[in-house]
């Protein structure tokens, strides 16, 4: 599976959540499966998102688009994201039974 980290800081948590829920179906249509959103926690403006995609090309091609770009500053999105591309190598769930 394919991941893109998307690391950024917004000026405000509350209006970027908004815009990043409402683009929800965007992000479907263009391949996402699924997603992770993280806060520092010095600095819940700091937001590192995980997410999911069916495949390389549509995570890039998505990522790169200028709809991307304008909804991102719609957002509040503070300055340029930091944007990198990883695949599995390893995945281990633990259960209390380990």
């Amino acid at each position: 599976m394919v991941h893109v980290i998307v690391r950024h800081k917004v000026s405000d948590y509350s209006k970027w959540k908004q815009v990043f829920d409402a683009y929800l179906n965007h992000r479907m249509a263009a391949g996402e499966t699924g997603f992770r959103v993280f806060q520092s926690i010095e600095d819940p403006r700091d937001i590192t998102l995980v997410l999911d995609w069916e495949g390389l090309d549509s995570a890039r091609r998505f990522m790169k688009s200028d709809d991307v770009r304008h909804t991102m500053q719609n957002a509040g999105v503070v300055g340029d994201p930091e944007v990198n591309y990883v695949q599995d190598a390893v995945t281990v769930r633990r259960t209390s039974a380990d």
